[in-house]
């Protein structure tokens, strides 16, 4: 037989049928929903009179639109509010579970997925969010998906998707002091640009993917989008194994015996081709932050920013465009640079380990005056697991609040948005214009840098700070 990629692996086990000159049908193991991209779905199934054919294959929670804060009260945005009920009332009619607003299982879409034991390795895995390639972690072929698609995957457990090209990307070497994961990746889309994996579905190997943590590995698919790829993935071993099985006497949803013979054949073979390799060393990265407004313009913390010749844009004029946004000019140092938001949290930065590191750096300091910080946790766990580590006494003592879980400060759909002309450090994925509200100046950075930044008040290179 001819060799597999894991991701050609996973497709082929899926393949209801085969459109000639088409698209494949593609079986979805598991469908996850929010209450932003499902409503016109359920619409469209009630139109046709059309009911949900495997409810049990679907999990929805409430988490774009929420409040972080005072969550026992009504949601105050009437939008906000009418779409969180109206998911709530779809799930109640369509046999769907539903963890909304205080529930204990309650969280962003793409974090209680994995901590609750929904995703698994070697499954198919869809939502209508484009960060579903974070699941891409456990081995999972996961990624994002229109309305209709959420539609249609309601009414047939099925989808029809055209096979992606195929990319390795393997990071070899050891993570210096003060990297991260979330460094890491960010050195790869400014290394490529934002658009540089379009068309592919990326798999990470090599020994400092090897060394990362489930968390970790979680933050590196999850901006995979971010260089335009379909997803990424991870090959299960050990330590997604041990993740596993750490979950088992918290869920009912993870029968891990059953599974185990065939995880462990869940990789790419040896000689298995792929259409494009990469190759980088993680030694040579440094903690990043960008500087633009796409993920793909980002620098060294302790760099400069790039000449109009050097420039990852499309042009000299768009980037120009792009640095007058954030009030930055060519050849300029941003280490120093006076910030005004922190946002920890998102999909990509706001699990338990995310948390731990952000108080490493805060342990013992206190906020900077001219800083307003958003510590978000990712679900209802991790913030219980927060207050049980003690976590939330050192922030507090810091000066800082742990408020309730939500996508936050990510997006500018909630009411955690940052004011206009304000500079943010923050941990999520995305720094388009206006992503975290109108006129908002987003730089991306890691948990580290972010909580550098929160006790200085300015933009610091988080080495400074670790001991």
């Amino acid at each position: 037989m001819a060799a597999k990629t894991l991701f050609d692996k996973i497709w082929d086990n899926h393949v209801v049928s085969s459109i000639e000159g088409g698209p494949d049908v593609l079986y979805i193991d598991q469908h996850y929903i929010h209450e932003v991209t499902s409503p016109q779905a359920f619409n469209g199934l009630r139109e046709r009179g059309l009911s949900v054919f495997r409810p049990e294959k679907t999990i929805a929670t409430a988490d774009h639109n929420i409040p972080t804060k005072d969550q026992n009260l009504p949601i105050k945005d009437e939008l906000s509010r009418k779409q969180v009920e109206q998911l709530e009332e779809n799930c109640k009619n369509y046999g769907i579970e539903f963890f909304g607003l205080n529930h204990p299982n309650n969280g962003i879409v793409h974090v209680i997925g994995p901590e609750l034991g929904y995703t698994r390795p070697g499954m198919t895995i869809v939502c209508g969010d484009s960060h579903t390639s974070t699941h891409g972690a456990f081995g999972t072929m996961a990624f994002g998906i229109g309305t209709s698609e959420v539609e249609m995957v309601l009414a047939t457990q099925c989808i029809m998707q055209t096979r992606p090209k195929k990319m390795r990307i393997t990071i070899n070497g050891t993570l210096q002091k003060g990297v991260t994961s979330k460094d890491i990746i960010m050195y790869i889309i400014s290394s490529i640009s934002s658009g540089g994996a379009t068309g592919y579905f990326v798999e990470y190997a090599g020994p400092a993917i090897s060394d990362m943590s489930m968390e970790a590995r979680m933050t590196i698919c999850n901006m995979t989008i971010e260089m335009g790829a379909r997803g990424g993935l991870i090959a299960p071993d050990e330590i997604t194994f041990e993740y596993l099985e750490g979950l088992s006497p918290s869920t009912g949803n993870l029968n891990f015996d059953s599974f185990f013979d065939n995880w462990e054949s869940l990789k790419s073979d040896a000689d298995a081709k792929f259409d494009h390799e990469l190759e980088f060393d993680a030694g040579q990265a440094k903690p990043m932050i960008t500087y633009g407004t796409n993920p793909g313009m980002g620098m060294a913390i302790d760099g400069i920013i790039p000449l109009v010749p050097e420039a990852n844009a499309d042009s000299a004029g768009s980037y120009l465009k792009s640095l007058d946004y954030m009030g930055f000019k060519p050849g300029m140092k941003i280490l120093g640079h006076p910030v005004d938001y922190i946002f920890l949290g998102s999909c990509t930065n706001g699990r338990i380990e995310d948390l731990r590191a952000f108080a490493r750096i805060v342990q013992g300091r206190e906020k900077a005056s001219n800083v307003t910080a958003l510590i978000v946790p990712g679900s209802k766990r991790v913030e219980q697991q927060a207050i049980k580590e003690g976590l939330t006494t050192i922030l507090e003592k810091a000066g800082f609040e742990l408020r309730q879980p939500g996508c936050s400060s990510c997006l500018a759909m909630n009411d955690d948005k940052i004011p206009a002309g304000k500079y943010a450090v923050s941990t999520s994925n995305r720094n388009f214009e206006g992503r975290q509200g109108p006129g908002a100046r987003t730089l991306l950075a890691s948990p580290l840098t972010a909580a550098a930044a929160a006790v200085t008040g300015r933009i610091t290179d988080p080495r400074e700070l670790l001991e």
